[in-house]
């Protein structure tokens, strides 16, 4: 049908047909152009719009309907500090809940945006944060980067991941200089340890997968893999902290595994002389569950 109606089309119109194809796919391309920036812009203008309804430089985090899983992708990632010492855990602590990780830094340290994004506060808490900056990230995070002495960005302000944002200090409800640093979603903490190791200066892996349902458990593994084993928190206490745990982090270590690319439950339970059964029984997963890279198993 088409060949026919194509035949009644004299010549010269086939001719500008043949000559218009070129100009179309340009045409496409360009529309497609015009798209990415204009998805380019609102991601500026509003990073992770999927997840949060508003833009506002009012609350420092406010919870939002949270789902029940979301990927955060963690490339293009900068620590926020170069320090590896962890002075206090993310949970429970001194009978209220502990919202982030504190990392020993000094007066005058430099800190870091984790992530490229949006500055969304900057404020003066005397009672809590003291000088602290909250970023909105395009991967859906907002970081807050507490008790600096000096911030050196303003709100609205875009950054690029490893922009000097604030110095380290001992402003606010603080008893020693340490950067307090918390990684929320939709508003809720989530524990930073799940996806920055300090120890280390890496991210656990290309991104981290939200799950409402075993948020908690991972929250804890990572936890006893990445942080202070065995230490009652504290932040007048700092130094010292790493040296006298060292010991007590190695035999934490020793009994979890981090999942990599291509590994299997099989292949992670003769790796560690256990069995399939033992691993999914200690890690509440069944023997067909699928891994994640990055994931964290206790054996």
């Amino acid at each position: 049908m088409a060949l026919a109606s194509l035949a009644v089309i004299p010549a010269a119109g086939q001719d500008l047909l043949a000559n218009q194809a070129p100009i179309d796919r340009k045409m496409k391309a360009v529309d497609s152009i015009q798209l990415q920036k204009l998805l380019e812009s609102e991601e500026i203008e509003n990073p992770a719009a999927s997840l949060y309804q508003d833009w506002n430089n009012v609350y420092a985090h406010q919870a939002t309907a949270l789902p029940d899983s979301f990927l955060i992708n963690l490339r293009g990632f900068c620590m926020p500090t170069d320090s590896r010492v962890i002075t206090s855990n993310f949970g429970a602590r001194w009978g209220r809940q502990h919202k982030g990780l504190d990392i020993k830094v000094y007066i005058g340290d430099t800190i870091r945006a984790a992530f490229t994004g949006k500055v969304r506060i900057v404020r003066y808490e005397a009672k809590g944060y003291g000088k602290y900056v909250v970023i909105r990230h395009n991967n859906g995070l907002e970081t807050i980067y507490g008790h600096m002495s000096k911030q050196l960005v303003s709100e609205n302000q875009e950054v690029k991941a490893g922009d000097p944002i604030g110095l380290g200090g001992n402003t606010g409800r603080s008893t020693g200089s340490h950067l307090h640093f918390e990684t929320r979603l939709c508003g809720i903490a989530l524990n930073p340890a799940l996806m920055f190791d300090f120890r280390n200066q890496d991210v656990v892996g290309d991104s981290y997968m939200f799950r409402k349902s075993t948020y908690t458990q991972e929250s804890a593994q990572a936890t006893s893999l990445r942080g202070v084993p065995g230490s009652k928190p504290s932040v007048d206490r700092l130094d010292g902290v790493a040296s006298n745990n060292k010991s007590a982090a190695k035999k934490s270590a020793s009994r979890y595994h981090k999942v990599v690319k291509g590994e299997t439950l099989s292949t992670i339970a003769r790796k560690h002389g256990t069995s399939v059964k033992a691993l999914c029984r200690t890690n509440g997963i069944k023997t067909n569950a699928k891994l994640r890279v990055g994931q964290i198993l206790k054996y």
